[in-house]
């Protein structure tokens, strides 16, 4: 696998000839040096501390193990006493005698087993989560420190996978060692990434119904992953059925010689028993360790992984103190002879042979069409990437020799994707005072620069309107806020540390007229005295920049002011002339007094903001009852007991009933086998008891006996974990798959719970199920084979002797109390923990999905620092977990030396009596006393079954739980062919996480079939929340939403929504091809050629690009579309909009990426493909929706104007005032 991720095809396969130099340069971007573990690894990370505590444990567990193996010698001792007793050899005061001295021995050595025990099991439980913790913080810190390339190759998906699985996994082989029925890791890694990028683009999932194809898309890598396991399980099911083979054989063979070395009087029956239990006790004892040594196995697999991103030192390294940290930046920032390819895109030259020069406080803006090379000067400047030759200097200084955390906090750093993370408002902002300058500040004082940097972004009166104000949450990767919000937040936090460089890549391309006017004048003021790079699409932006740059396929073609390029009529001049807005007034002097006259009311528009807590539309009971129902589930709504999981568990195995079956009934049989070999072993005492030829054939005989019943032993074993293994990893994919599929399900305000963050639903999917899949496999067929073997014994030893059989039962109650007692102990700590693993896991997942901003910022120890503290609680459980749990497992396996010496001295009575003879006396005791030893194994179960109670709550609950807006029911009037005519009436609307705010306060508008309506106005004033209502994301709380007069809540979701096809603002493509990328968007049986893919992609001007790529259709666009530039991620997504010919389009700021040529090629595009259907555009880039039927302005949740474009401009309100913000004038030419 290595080989292939880090192996850069050269001239031959690409057309791009490389150099050594070159080639190294690239390889070492994405190089990862393939590791084996062995197992002495794994304790990598442990202290002295941990050393000495696990020495103690070994010291202690081995001492435990000596008891046993005194037990075994006890019983050969007594057994030579009740042999000699009943062929009259000893007296009976002797005999009584003898028994009373071993019955106290067996006392001492009872509380040595408990004392011992306890010490060995708290031990190893607290070094393996003390070895475990350092593991994950190791990981994440890793992840942290790696350089962008590496997370182009290998997804943020993964991280999240190995953080939760893997390492879990590496804890069960260092500590109690249980053992786990797992998986194949590379293709659950694989299938873990699919399901991330999944739930974090849910809304475009479910607007293109493509919950169904990105399930199969799950499953395939779920199903490759299943034919791995199941080699795994044919070879554990033969390994174990030798192994038990032979430990039954090896009794045959005893059992004869023991009868040989008995005749010629070199030992005593009880010597020869004796030994034997010594040696079959260690032959038991490694069959509990098979066990073991897979937990082992499968934690030298997992840690493989880990540890190869452990000790992965990046080319780019963030981690590293090395690097000069001059005391003054100027800000002269120089590009020589620059050449560039992408580690991950080795076929594709990015720039080439880039020189230019940005002098210091100058402002330096870079337009150009799309991928022709702005954003990556920006990721070059920020060391994201190394260039393949040529040298980028800083101050006179090559940026490689500079220290790479000084560097990056010298820049502030606004991104076209935005990221926010799972806090606060002003933590957020915070997150720019990062540094040894800022982090030592007063609260207040830190306070004060977060509100100043909020006023200059124009973001501090929508925050005040907010209940909770600076701390309020944004919710995961924001998604609370609009996106307008979200970038004036950006901002905030890129200028609050007043940097010496700025570098804004589309800073204001979410903003509305009004606000990126006021932001756009605070940027420029803040660019006052700093150096400058903008890279915009908006040429408004910049036409007052020092210097303009031309980009075209990576290559500079014009340079100059606004001016000098407007003269030239070049490549500059042709963008700006696409963006120009016809304003049909009579003259320019009427423009020019109407632009000096109308100053914008304060109340109407510069205090503009997203929600208004608005006390006279208070939400009622009933309402509120109504928004609450989508958040109605919790993650425990109902903890199932054992019995009702192993009912649902056997539910879902539905399809494999039959496998299940036999695999059942052969592990009941396997269990009812035990007091067989009971009979055996004390017939072939009592053999022993006699003499000369009746001992050797009597011997013989049950030898033979034994022999036979080996031989049956194997075939049961085999075939109970052969068929087990196939339901277990058969279990695993279905209800991964039954998972998936039913997170994908739920509906939008599911997605908008805290608790159901990626993080946490991709531990649901990754180490619940895992869980619950444990219990179908290797852990159901011992219980089963225990259980059974314990109800046998039973009925056996009462048939055989019901008095000792009585006194001897008094052991199970024992076993089984204490064994039920760790159960319930662990099943509290396990829910108890599970809440703080989750959402520390989702720490490691937003680090890692925003790993670029989080670079940017220098955020890393942050990150890891909260990432340790979480830890904090569930490590400190786990101590108290481990000394509490481990003492009815100790008493457990001293309880047996109790019921042993029970038996034996109630045995003497009946002995002494003459009621039960060595047959009788054995056949009771081995059945029952040594069967009840098996209960010791029954219980080292019991962290597997409070894990599978445990997750059994979220993982089930969450199978059975059913959305209020429910794609999978067919219900609801379903209509073939709709018109378009769309109308909103009276809606009100609060989100189900915001209750006391109100979103739309009683929004009436009407858009009639096939017009291009517009909706314009502030950020976060509505307009998105109309398109969720529209897509039936959520549903109105008041009023009511109609296509063609039918109200969309009555109408079937799924047929909804195929009339419909979204372009949102964020573009969100999957770790597929482009080809699979658009076709998500067909609709179902939608049958799509070559050539209707290849016409869709033409409208949407990307075509061109594809054919361009070494693999065209079939180039894979890397995680989250990683691989494309932002304007090439939104043309594919109106491509995969098209491609479903929908009668209702609604564009969510469908060209905000895109540069003017693209946007004009685009929109007319988009205009072509309006005819004939209801088209319904949020813009902020005016131009883009003047020649739109009628444009809604919205304000507050309301519309507050109406109209074409020229009423709208005759109206002279808000429309009017935000146009001219917008408006490139002639004197500005």
């Amino acid at each position: 696998m290595i080989e292939n991720t880090t192996k850069i095809l050269t001239e031959e396969s690409s057309g791009i000839k490389l150099d050594r130099t070159e080639e190294r340069i690239l390889k070492d971007q994405i190089r990862v040096i393939e590791k084996k573990e062995s197992y002495i690894t794994l304790y990598r990370f442990a202290t002295k501390l941990d050393w000495i505590i696990m020495f103690i444990g070994l010291v202690f567990s081995a001492a435990a193990g000596v008891t046993m193996a005194g037990r075994a010698v006890l019983t050969g001792i007594m057994t030579d006493y009740y042999t000699r007793f009943q062929i009259h050899t000893i007296s009976t005061n002797e005999f009584s005698k003898e028994l009373n001295y071993y019955f106290l021995i067996y006392a001492y050595f009872a509380i040595f087993t408990f004392f011992f025990t306890y010490i060995s099991i708290v031990t190893w439980l607290i070094t393996g989560e003390r070895i475990a913790r350092q593991i994950r913080e190791q990981y994440f810190r890793a992840v942290l420190r790696q350089n962008i390339a590496y997370f182009d190759k290998y997804g943020s998906g993964e991280v999240t996978t190995r953080i939760t699985s893997d390492i879990h996994l590496v804890q069960d082989g260092i500590s109690e060692k249980v053992p786990l029925a797992f998986l194949c890791l590379d293709f659950y890694s694989r299938a873990g990434i699919i399901a991330e990028e999944a739930i974090s683009t849910i809304r475009v999932a479910v607007a293109f119904g493509a919950q169904k194809k990105l399930s199969d898309l799950y499953d395939a890598y779920l199903g490759k992953a299943r034919k791995e396991g199941l080699k795994k399980s044919l070879f554990v099911g033969f390994a174990l059925g030798i192994m038990f083979f032979g430990i039954y054989a090896f009794d045959a063979l005893a059992f004869w010689f023991g009868s040989i070395m008995i005749t010629n009087n070199e030992l005593s029956s009880g010597q020869v028993i004796g030994v034997y239990t010594l040696i079959l006790t260690g032959f038991f004892s490694l069959t509990n360790f098979f066990d073991y040594i897979r937990a082992i196995a499968l934690a030298m697999g997992a840690s493989s992984k880990l540890f190869e991103t452990i000790d992965r030192i990046p080319s780019i390294d963030i981690a590293s103190d090395t690097g000069d940290k001059p005391e003054n930046v100027v800000g002269h920032i120089q590009f020589k002879n620059i050449n560039f390819i992408y580690p991950t895109r080795h076929d594709d030259k990015t720039l080439n042979n880039i020189s230019l020069d940005v002098e210091p406080g100058s402002i330096v803006a870079i337009v150009g069409s799309l991928g022709s090379g702005k954003s990556t000067i920006v990721s070059l400047i920020l060391r994201f990437y190394d260039p393949l030759s040529g040298d980028i200097f800083l101050d006179g200084r090559n940026i490689k020799s500079l220290n790479l955390i000084w560097l990056r906090r010298q820049i502030g750093f606004i991104s076209q994707e935005l990221a926010l993370f799972k806090t606060t408002i002003a933590e957020n902002v915070s997150y720019g005072l990062i540094g040894p300058i800022y982090e030592n500040l007063p609260d207040n004082e830190k306070r004060e620069m977060i509100v100043n940097a909020c006023r200059i972004a124009d973001a501090h009166d929508f925050i005040m309107n907010f209940p909770d104000k600076y701390e309020t949450m944004v919710g995961e990767r924001g998604i609370l806020l609009s996106g307008g919000q979200k970038q004036r937040i950006a901002i905030a936090r890129a200028i609050i540390k007043n940097p010496k460089i700025l570098l804004l890549d589309e800073a204001t391309s979410a903003l509305d007229t009004q606000s990126e006017s006021i932001v756009q004048n605070a940027l420029e003021k803040t660019a006052n005295g700093r150096t400058t790079i903008v890279i915009a699409h908006r040429l408004s932006t910049i036409r007052n920049a020092s210097k303009i740059i031309v980009m075209n396929k990576g290559v500079i073609v014009e340079a100059g002011t606004h001016k000098e390029l407007m003269d030239k009529k070049g490549s500059y001049f042709k963008l700006v002339e696409t963006q120009q807005i016809q304003q049909n007034f009579k003259n320019r002097e009427e423009f020019n007094i109407l632009n000096s006259s109308i100053i914008p009311p304060k109340d109407d528009v510069t205090t503009s903001f997203t929600i208004k807590d608005n006390k006279d539309h208070q939400i009622n009971n009933e309402q509120k009852a109504d928004v609450e129902i989508g958040l109605k589930y919790t993650e425990h709504d109902y903890t199932f007991t054992f019995l009702e999981l192993i009912k649902k568990v056997v539910i879902n195995n539905g399809p494999d009933f039959l496998m299940l079956s036999i695999g059942i009934i052969s592990s009941i049989i396997n269990g009812c086998l035990y007091p067989v070999f009971a009979i055996i072993y004390a017939n072939v005492i009592q053999a022993y008891s006699k003499t000369g030829d009746t001992l050797r054939r009597e011997a013989a005989f049950w030898a033979l006996i034994s022999f036979i019943f080996s031989i049956l032993i194997f075939l049961v074993t085999v075939i109970q974990n052969v068929i087990l293994g196939f339901l277990s990893e058969n279990l695993t994919e279905r209800i991964r798959s039954m998972s998936f599929a039913s997170i994908l399900r739920q509906d939008i305000s599911f997605f908008d719970d805290e608790n159901h963050n990626v993080g946490a639903l991709a531990n649901h999917l990754s180490l619940h199920v895992t869980y619950v899949n444990g219990l179908v496999g290797v852990t159901l067929g011992n219980l089963l084979h225990v259980t059974a073997m314990i109800f046998s014994s039973v009925i056996v030893s009462l048939i055989v002797g019901w008095k000792l059989t009585l006194v001897c039962l008094c052991s199970i109650p024992l076993m089984i109390g204490a064994g039920g007692l760790r159960i319930k102990m662990l099943s509290s700590f396990q829910q108890k923990t599970k809440k703080a693993y989750e959402y520390s896991a989702q720490i490691v997942c937003e680090g890692a999905d925003n790993i670029r901003t989080v670079a940017t910022l220098t955020c890393e120890n942050n990150f890891w620092e909260k990432y340790h503290n979480l830890l904090d609680e569930p490590i400190h459980k786990s101590f108290k977990n481990a000394l509490l749990v481990s003492i009815p497992f100790a008493f457990a396996n001293c309880a047996i030396f109790l019921v042993t010496a029970l038996a034996f001295w109630y045995g003497s009575k009946l002995f002494i009596d003459h009621e039960y003879d060595l047959k009788k006396m054995f056949t009771v005791y081995t059945a029952i006393i040594i069967g009840s030893t098996f209960t010791g194994r029954f219980f080292a179960y019991a962290p597997d079954i409070a894990k599978v109670t445990s997750a059994s709550g979220s993982i089930m609950s969450l199978l059975e739980h059913v959305p209020k807006i429910d794609t999978w029911h067919q219900d609801g009037e379903k209509i073939k062919i709709i018109k378009g005519h769309l109308k909103c009436s009276n809606a009100n609307f609060y989100y189900p996480t915001r209750i006391n705010v109100q979103v739309l306060q009683g929004l009436n508008l009407e858009v009639k079939p096939g017009q291009y309506a517009a909706l314009v106005g502030p950020s976060g004033c509505g307009k998105s929340t109309i398109m969720n209502l529209i897509e039936r994301f959520y549903q109105v709380t008041n009023g009511t939403i109609t296509i063609d007069e039918i109200n969309i809540d009555k109408m079937n979701v799924n047929n909804l929504r195929e009339h419909i096809a979204l372009v949102s603002q964020e573009p969100s493509l999957y770790d597929l091809t482009i080809k699979e990328n658009i076709l998500l968007g067909c609709l179902p049986g939608q049958n799509i050629t070559q050539n209707d893919l290849e016409k869709v992609c033409q409208e949407a001007n990307i075509h061109d690009f594809i054919i361009g790529l070494p693999n065209g259709y079939d180039t894979y666009v890397g995680g989250k579309g990683i691989q494309l530039s932002g304007g090439q991620k939104q043309r594919i997504t109106i491509a995969r909009a098209l491609i479903r010919n929908p009668k209702i389009l609604l564009l969510d700021e469908a060209t905000s990426a895109l540069d003017s040529e693209s946007e004009k090629v685009v929109q007319k595009a988009l205009d072509a493909a309006a005819h004939g259907r209801t088209t319904l555009a949020i813009a902020h880039r005016l131009s883009t929706i003047q020649h739109a039927d009628i444009i809604f302005v919205i304000k507050d949740g309301k519309v507050y104007e109406q109209g074409t474009h020229q009423e709208l401009l005759e109206l002279q309100g808000i429309y009017y005032i935000m146009l001219q913000k917008q408006h490139l004038g002639e004197s500005n030419l």
